[in-house]
């Protein structure tokens, strides 16, 4: 991605003058490259360099900053150095040796793991991965944005068994994902202390991050699984890990366990609903539509994940790595542009999924998507609050003046109507409170393709995940 930004004239700078600021500095530690610059006549070289820098190696962020003097201004073509298209990133292979070892460790392992993270959905390796799993067996285990790389509902994928498939594996193949807290850092309680991983990433600086690699494959991930898999044909003979293995036995008894306790869960139609039975409307409505689904929050999200099937690559975004709450919208409004103007996706529905903590952060970007006439659905998860929240009756329980000191920090005011912040900016809003309401709202929502809509659905102040084996972010030792 590029980034374009204006700044104040050249000759103003240290002036104290209007918007001056050092946003180039400030952008750097963000992006893999943020410039300036130094006259018109060497933008395109600048551009060059900001495209490619972007697409080389890990995709990631470049920033220009143009000041107002340069952007006022006009020069002749003859004046203008002119840069050539950057080139396509290179293909970089693997070592043949080093990936006869990590066959050698995933075939003669007892409790293997692939575990495909948003590296291999930026890389394209959807083809190779789904010919390498089908063709040895593995269980896999996506990452929040490695999820439709291969379909969630396939037979091999085990998420509802995560946090077993995580601490017993023997031998992991690491395909695009960082050992960072999202992974629990790799490290135990959450992992088996002998885990050998086998690291593969375009990143070399990202080889052996909290874990040390046996084997570490500094190479595009495409590549390297079609190596893998022209190496299994050659060598590996007629290899499988088929289902009557013993640790297949374990992941389903795991994975019928999980699945038990979220039928229950979905089941229960008690009001104010639970986060379950909410999501098993929407996920339900949504099966046989092309969809992108945008998620943030917190138990919202955290529960989207599971609920929400993914079956497309790239066709998820939830707040990454660092977590940040607000980019919601603006990821949903980036995607319904992008559809809009593509004939070839325009067929495709954006779902933005927050909590009512998250669209708080970025709440008037719902007028961007009405005055932009984009047909989004925001679904708002209303728990009253972070986590939990108080009900109505607890909320007006306490006085007036002691609020400030009595109310949870991460308690909102209950019930509030963001279904009618949506209408005053020219959306359809619905407030919602039982299933059958949002099975009939949320259907509306997917048949009109004029208007961006909201669901406020109320949720129950305490409702929370279903029992977990961990807390979240449980300490790991380190």
């Amino acid at each position: 991605m590029l980034l374009i930004g204006g700044s104040c004239e050249q000759q103003q700078e240290g002036m104290e003058a209007f918007q001056e600021y050092h946003q180039v500095e400030h952008a750097r530690p963000f992006c893999k490259y943020s410039a300036r610059p130094s006259s018109i006549q060497r933008i395109p070289v600048f551009v060059e360099i900001a495209v490619r820098m972007s697409i080389y190696g890990r995709p990631g962020v470049s920033y220009l900053d143009f000041p107002a003097n340069m952007l006022n201004s006009s020069v002749s073509d003859d004046s203008i150095n002119w840069k050539s298209p950057c080139p396509d990133p290179p293909l970089i292979c693997a070592l043949t040796e080093d990936i006869r070892k990590a066959l050698d460790l995933l075939t003669t392992a007892e409790k293997p793991l692939v575990i495909i993270g948003k590296g291999a959905a930026y890389a394209r390796a959807e083809t190779e991965i789904f010919m390498f799993l089908t063709s040895t067996g593995f269980p896999f285990l996506p990452t929040p944005m490695g999820k439709g790389v291969v379909p969630d509902n396939h037979q091999l994928c085990v998420s509802p068994a995560r946090s077993k498939v995580l601490k017993e594996s023997d031998v992991i193949l690491l395909l695009g994902a960082r050992l960072n807290w999202i992974l629990h850092f790799g490290l135990p309680p959450r992992f088996n202390p002998n885990v050998k991983i086998i690291q593969v990433d375009i990143c070399m600086e990202e080889l052996g991050t909290n874990v040390q690699p046996s084997v570490a494959l500094a190479a595009d991930i495409k590549v390297v699984v079609n190596q893998l898999n022209t190496e299994l044909k050659r060598h590996a003979g007629n290899f499988f890990f088929d289902q009557n293995r013993n640790w297949w036995s374990d992941i389903h008894v795991a994975i019928n366990k999980n699945k038990s306790q979220v039928k229950l869960l979905c089941a229960d139609q008690s009001l104010p609903m639970n986060y379950y039975c909410a999501f098993s409307q929407i996920s339900g409505l949504l099966e046989g539509h092309d969809t992108i689904v945008v998620s943030e929050g917190a138990n919202t999200m955290d529960i989207g994940r599971s609920m929400l099937q993914s079956l497309l690559p790239r066709q998820r975004l939830d707040a990454g790595s660092f977590g940040t709450m607000g980019v919601g919208p603006g990821f949903a409004i980036a995607a319904a542009m992008i559809c809009k103007s593509d004939p070839e996706v325009k067929h495709k529905r954006i779902i933005c999924v927050e909590g009512d903590s998250a669209i708080g952060f970025s709440a008037m970007e719902l007028e961007t998507a009405c005055r932009y006439q984009l047909p989004i659905i925001f679904v708002v998860f209303n728990n009253n609050g972070i986590y939990s929240g108080l009900d109505a009756e607890s909320w007006n329980s306490i006085p007036e003046a002691e609020l400030a000191l009595v109310a949870p920090p991460t308690a909102l005011a209950p019930n509030i109507r963001y279904d009618k912040v949506m209408e005053a900016f020219g959306g359809r809003g619905y407030l919602v409170n039982t299933p059958e309401e949002l099975h009939q709202t949320f259907k509306a929502a997917l048949n009109d393709d004029t208007k961006s809509s909201l669901i406020n659905i109320l949720i129950h102040p305490l409702a929370t995940r279903r029992p977990q084996q961990y807390s979240w972010l449980t300490s790991s030792k380190m």
